[in-house]
C-alpha cells in the first residue's frame, strides 16, 4: 500500500486494536489505520500518505507517555524496527525506532559498556532519549540527549534525512530535547560508557519510618557526589501476591541507589540512610549492569495510568514537611509520589548544546495513580492540591514527564528555557509549518499574520 511493506491496519481489522493501544491506557487512540513501519522507507511512506490525506501522524513505540489521542491519525507504530548495532571501540551504538532499553543492553553489556538507559528495561529508547533522558547513570553522564551523535528523521515533507552537529544542526539541536515535534526518528547513534556493575537497590521502609526516613535522605542529597544517583517512591503497596510480602498491603518509601564507584564507598556512602530508621527489606549490593532494571523494579504490564510532573528547586525540611502532609503514609492520597535527585551532571550545559530544559532543578517529582475507570478530573485535582502545598518550591515539569492534562501550549512551553523555546517554535515553523506532528506534548508552528 503506497509503497509501505510492512503491515497496515485499519478499524476492525485484526491487528488494530492491538498495534493502537500502548503500554499506557489511560487514552483510547482510534487512528484512521496504523502503519507496522519495517524500516525507514515504511515510516517516509507513512508521513507522505498522512500529508496526502490530510491527517496528523503519531508516533508509537511502547506507548509509555501518551499525551493526546491519534484519533484520525496515521499511528505509525515502529515495534518492528529494533535493530542495535555496537561499534564497541568508538563506544557508541545505532539504536533503531522500536528497541526498548533490554535489547540495548543485552547487546552492549558483552562488551562492558552500559547506554544511559532509564529506570525500567521496556521502556523505548528513542523517545526516552530524544525528550531528555532521566536515567541510572544521570547525575555522573548527563541527560541521554546529550549523549546523542546523530539522528535519522523523516521529516514533514516525507524525507529521511541525517543530522549531527555539522549537518542540519538546528533540527539536530531541536529533537535532542523536543521529542516527535520535528519529525519520525527512525535510528539514533549514542555514546556508551565503559560501566559494568553497579552498587545499587533499595532501602524499604515502613509508614512508622518514612518521616525520618525522608528527612535524612533530603540531608544526604545535598553532599553525595555526583557518582550517586537515587530516588524515593512513596506508594500504598497492593496486598497482592506479586508484592514481596513484607511489603504487602503496607505504606512504604522504597529508597533506590544506583552508584557506579567502588562499592566499598557505595556501602560507607549509604550508612547514613540505614542508620536513619529501621528497614523492612535492603536489596543494596553489587550488581552487574545488564540488572539495572532491579533497582526501580517498575512494573511491566499495560494499565491505566494518570501522572503529573514538576520539578522542585530544593528539597528542604519545610518541603519534606508538605510533602508528608499531602502524600505521607496519614494522608490517604490517591497518588504515589516519586522524588528524583537531578543536578550533577544534569545542571551542566552538553558539549554539544540541546534543547534539554530542567537544568537548574534539584528534584524531579512525579504523581502517579491507577486511572482504569477513574475520573481523571477528580485525579488532576487531587494531584494539583499537592502541587499548590508545594508551590514555594515548585518549578516547571521535565519535558519527557509531563502528562495527559499536561498537553497545553502553557505547560509545554514552561518545560524550556524561554530563548530555547522560541528556537523550538522557529524550526518547527521552517520544518512542519502545517503541524502534522501534533499528536504530542506539542510545539506549535508560528501562524502566519
Amino acid at each position: 500500500m503506497n509503497g509501505i511493506s510492512g503491515a497496515v491496519h485499519r478499524p476492525g481489522d485484526a491487528g488494530y486494536d492491538t498495534h493502537r493501544s500502548g503500554y499506557n491506557r489511560v487514552i483510547e487512540h482510534k487512528p484512521a489505520l496504523v502503519v507496522e513501519a519495517a524500516d525507514a522507507d515504511d515510516v517516509a511512506a507513512a508521513v507522505r500518505l498522512a500529508a496526502a490525506e490530510e491527517r496528523p501522524v503519531a508516533v508509537q513505540a511502547t506507548g509509555h507517555g501518551p499525551a493526546v489521542p491519534a484519533d484520525d491519525a496515521v499511528l505509525v507504530h515502529t515495534g518492528r524496527m529494533t535493530g542495535v548495532r555496537v561499534d564497541p571501540t568508538a563506544r557508541t551504538a545505532r539504536l533503531a525506532a522500536g528497541v526498548r532499553w533490554r535489547d540495548v543492553l543485552a547487546v552492549t553489556v558483552p562488551h562492558g559498556l552500559a547506554p544511559l538507559n532509564g529506570s525500567s528495561p521496556v521502556v523505548g529508547a528513542v523517545g526516552y532519549t530524544t525528550g531528555g533522558g532521566i536515567g541510572m547513570l544521570g547525575r555522573r553522564y548527563g541527560f541521554a540527549a546529550d549523549h546523542v551523535r546523530a539522528v535519522d528523521l523523516v521529516t514533514a515533507d516525507g524525507r529521511l534525512r541525517r543530522l549531527t552537529a555539522t549537518q542540519e544542526p538546528d533540527l539536530f539541536w531541536a529533537v535532542r530535547g523536543g521529542k516527535g515535534n520535528f519529525g519520525v526518528v527512525t535510528a539514533l547513534e549514542v555514546d556508551l560508557f565503559p560501566v559494568t556493575r553497579l552498587y545499587g537497590g533499595g532501602l524499604y521502609f515502613g509508614a512508622e519510618a518514612v518521616p525520618d526516613a525522608l528527612r535524612a535522605y533530603a540531608e544526604w542529597t545535598r553532599t553525595v557526589p555526583d557518582e550517586m544517583t537515587s530516588s524515593v517512591l512513596m506508594v500504598l503497596v497492593p496486598d497482592i501476591e506479586a508484592a514481596p510480602a513484607p511489603l504487602r498491603g503496607r505504606y512504604v518509601m522504597h529508597l533506590r541507589i544506583a552508584w557506579c564507584g567502588a562499592p566499598e564507598e557505595g556501602e560507607r556512602l549509604v550508612a547514613p540512610l540505614r542508620a536513619a530508621a529501621p528497614a523492612l527489606m535492603d536489596s543494596l549490593g553489587v550488581l552487574p549492569y545488564e540488572r539495572v532494571g532491579s533497582i526501580h523494579h517498575e512494573p511491566t504490564d499495560p494499565a491505566a495510568s494518570y501522572g503529573r510532573n514538576v520539578t522542585l528547586r530544593a528539597l528542604e525540611p519545610d518541603t519534606v514537611a508538605a510533602l508528608l502532609a499531602a502524600a505521607g503514609p496519614d494522608a490517604g492520597a490517591p497518588y504515589a509520589v516519586e522524588l528524583r535527585h537531578l543536578g550533577g551532571a544534569y545542571a551542566r550545559p552538553p558539549a554539544v548544546p540541546n534543547a534539554v530544559g530542567g537544568r537548574d532543578a534539584a528534584f524531579s517529582l512525579s504523581t502517579m495513580s491507577l486511572a482504569d475507570g477513574a475520573d481523571l478530573d477528580a485525579l488532576r485535582a487531587a494531584h494539583e492540591g499537592l502541587h499548590g502545598r508545594l508551590r514555594p518550591w515548585l518549578a516547571p515539569g521535565l519535558f519527557n514527564f509531563l502528562g495527559v492534562h499536561d498537553a497545553t501550549e502553557e505547560t509545554v512551553r514552561a518545560a524550556f528555557d524561554p530563548v530555547a523555546y522560541e528556537r523550538l517554535v522557529a524550526v518547527k515553523t521552517e520544518h512542519d509549518p502545517g503541524n502534522l506532528f501534533r499528536i504530542n506534548h506539542n510545539i506549535p508552528p508560528r501562524t502566519s499574520a
